[in-house]
């Protein structure tokens, strides 16, 4: 399952990957905002990375106007991997080299036709693993690190 949020900054580009997931048979959660009024985006960061961090859900998408605020809030969470893409070149990077979990798009930056592209490629990519797979570990050893207050 992916779970989706957005501020009201990202509330009218969440509906068009909600369109690709339905097109593409995926189940997927959204959770809020519901309507353009404003909101925090760490709130709804919140939701979608925790979903995502317990392993609720296999990975999410995250929508506020830059995606800026989005993927520096996700990233809060151990385990999740939230990448800001603009382009379809950084999505696919995001999943091959990163195992990106959570994709962050503006949704005041990017047009609905782009964010559909850029959902899709990163769906269609598959984690490389190998060599990026020792940076990951490395990543995951910083978050264990100051989880037991060793850094």
């Amino acid at each position: 399952m992916i779970v989706l949020g957005s501020d009201h900054g990202g509330l009218e580009l969440k509906a068009a990957v909600q369109q690709v997931l339905e097109e593409r048979g995926i189940k997927a959660q959204d959770m809020g905002t519901g309507n353009d009024d404003s909101v925090d985006y760490p709130d709804f960061a919140g939701k979608v990375a925790l979903a995502v961090s317990s392993g609720e859900a296999e990975c999410g998408v995250l929508i506020c106007g830059t995606g800026i605020g989005m993927s520096i809030a996700a990233n809060k969470y151990p385990g999740v991997r939230a990448a800001l893409v603009t382009d379809e070149y950084m999505a696919q990077m995001a999943k091959e080299h990163n195992n990106a979990n959570i994709l962050v798009m503006g949704g005041r930056v990017m047009s609905d036709e782009a964010a559909r592209r850029l959902v899709q490629v990163w769906l269609d990519t598959e984690y490389e693993g190998g060599r990026h797979q020792r940076r990951l570990d490395k990543i995951a050893r910083i978050e264990e690190d100051v989880r037991n207050g060793r850094l």
